[in-house]
């Protein structure tokens, strides 16, 4: 699907954007290439595909939830640049 150039300015609008006619014909072939890889993609048959809610599988990739011994303050703190007590300390940015 070929966008035109009034579709790109439609859609930099709804995104708040400023494009340069250099950057409209950019964004008409990239987002006219987007727009045919997803048709591509709708000619597949999917109908023997399972939907899932997350790309990677939720089996197996977890380890168990064990209390473990923690990093002692004083190695945690070894190479920190300034510190208070056991913590970090870091410049103040509110005033």
């Amino acid at each position: 699907m070929k966008l035109t150039r009034e579709q790109v300015r439609h859609v930099a609008t709804l995104a708040h954007l400023a494009l340069s006619p250099e950057e409209e014909a950019k964004m008409q072939e990239q987002l006219s290439a987007i727009l045919e890889a997803v048709e591509t993609l709708r000619e597949l048959d999917t109908a023997a595909v399972e939907p899932t809610s997350h790309a990677a599988s939720a089996v197996g990739g977890w380890r168990e939830d064990t209390v473990q011994p923690s990093l002692p303050a004083e190695k945690a703190l070894a190479n920190a640049p300034a510190r208070v007590g056991t913590s970090f300390a870091v410049p103040r940015i509110l005033e």
